[in-house]
């Protein structure tokens, strides 16, 4: 099973996507975007780097170079050995981030995004969704506790700039039901992590049945987080 995580910034995807990729078991590939791969974490240093300016274009393009690398070295190994697969971020947020957030405009980007992908979706998106007021006050709040909040070229934006973020993610969700669950991030760790894990044992029990091509489905799934 592939499943990526989604989200404006703050909204817990890091913390969440490491804690489903411990309940699936110790054989499972935790990634993060941009990442994953010598030139993807590379191309991040440039791209998480907010001193550094980028044209929209080049950034867009370097995002999607890290993306075309991580699919074509790790992510489609891995999901042909069987491998479960969790990624922070995936094509999505560049659609969101570049696409609506940076104006370059939604159906441009995905089209750009296509060339990376070669087909690699994730079978299952969780989209964990925060108003981007709540996301800043988790910032001012880690900033208060004494915790580098780890501000990059985009938390930097402004709210206006994560609210069309925010938007846009919605809109994928709405396009795309059967593969995007929209999960309450405004809540607890654990309440979310309990979300999470529902959505995808529910998926797994969908299309991970042995009955389907042999595969298996992670029955066992919540032993850890459930604790």
């Amino acid at each position: 099973m592939f499943v990526s995580f989604e989200g404006i910034d703050r909204a817990g995807k890091t913390t969440q996507a490491a804690q489903l990729a411990e309940s699936l078991g110790p054989g499972t590939l935790l990634l993060r975007e941009p990442g994953g791969t010598e030139a993807g974490e590379r191309l991040r240093e440039l791209l998480k780097d907010p001193s550094l300016e980028l044209a929209l274009r080049s950034e867009l393009l370097l995002f999607c170079a890290a993306r075309a690398e991580l699919v074509e070295r790790v992510i489609r190994p891995a999901l042909s050995d069987g491998i479960h697969v969790v990624c922070d971020r995936f094509a999505d947020s560049t659609v969101a981030y570049q696409g609506a957030g940076r104006g370059l405009g939604v159906a441009r980007v995905a089209a750009i995004n296509e060339v990376a992908l070669a087909g690699t979706q994730p079978d299952l998106t969780l989209l964990l969704r925060i108003e981007p007021e709540g996301a800043a006050d988790r910032g001012q709040q880690r900033l208060a506790g004494g915790i580098a909040d780890g501000e990059d070229r985009f938390e930097g934006q402004g709210i206006a700039f994560q609210r069309r973020v925010a938007e846009a993610y919605d809109e994928i969700a709405a396009a795309d039901p059967k593969r995007v669950v929209v999960v309450d991030a405004e809540r607890s760790i654990a309440e979310v992590q309990a979300d999470v894990l529902a959505a995808v044992r529910a998926r797994g029990e969908r299309d991970l049945s042995p009955d389907e091509g042999g595969a298996k489905a992670p029955a066992a799934l919540g032993s850890k987080g459930d604790r």
